[in-house]
C-alpha cells in the first residue's frame, strides 16, 4: 500500500477544486480575516453593570394601604411619584416621578402596569429574574373585579420593590 492510496485522516476536509485554467471562472477570494478561527467570547463583567445611583426606601406595605385608605385614594398619586422617581434616579431609565403621575391622572389603569415593568427592569439590569412584570399588572385589572385583585397586585409589586432595595443595602 502506498502513501497515495492512503485516506486523508478523519477530521481532515478535502482539498478544494482548483477551478481548471481553461474554464474562464475566476479563483476564489481568500476567507476573510480571522475566518476559521473561534469568535471572542462576549464581554462578562460590563453585561450587568449595577446603577450608580442612590438606592431606594423601603417602605411598608401595610402603611402604604392605611395611607391610601386614609387620604382617599391621594396617597397613590404620592407614592407613584416617589417609587418612579426613585427607580428614575437609581437606574437613570424609565418614568420619573412627574411623567408617572401625569399618567396616572390622566391613563389611570395604566400606571399599575408601568410600575410592574419597572420594578422588573431594575432586576432585569443587575442580571435577576424578574419577581414581577407587566403582566403582574393584571392583578391590579381584570384582578380589580375580584375585589382583591389590586391588593394582590400591590403587595407583590411593593414586596418586589422592598426587596430590590434590601438587596442593595437600604434599611
Amino acid at each position: 500500500m502506498t502513501t497515495s492510496e492512503n485516506p486523508a485522516p478523519r477530521g481532515t476536509p478535502p482539498p478544494a477544486a482548483a477551478s481548471p485554467p481553461w474554464s474562464g471562472a475566476a479563483p476564489a477570494p481568500p476567507p476573510p480575516p480571522g475566518y476559521g478561527q473561534p469568535m471572542p467570547a462576549p464581554p462578562v463583567a460590563d453585561q450587568f453593570a449595577r446603577p450608580a445611583g442612590p438606592v431606594g426606601r423601603i417602605r411598608s406595605t401595610g402603611m402604604m394601604i392605611l395611607l391610601f385608605f386614609v387620604t382617599l385614594g391621594i396617597w397613590a398619586f404620592v407614592y407613584y411619584y416617589l417609587v418612579h422617581e426613585e427607580m428614575k434616579r437609581h437606574s437613570g431609565e424609565g418614568l420619573g416621578g412627574v411623567f408617572a403621575v401625569v399618567i396616572a391622572i390622566i391613563f389611570g389603569l395604566v400606571n399599575p402596569f408601568l410600575l410592574s415593568h419597572e420594578v422588573g427592569q431594575l432586576y432585569e439590569r443587575s442580571g435577576r429574574q424578574p419577581p414581577v412584570t407587566v403582566l403582574t399588572g393584571l392583578w391590579f385589572f381584570p384582578g380589580a373585579l375580584i375585589l382583591v385583585g389590586p391588593f394582590i397586585w400591590f403587595v407583590r409589586t411593593n414586596r418586589a420593590l422592598n426587596e430590590y432595595w434590601a438587596g442593595l443595602g437600604a434599611r
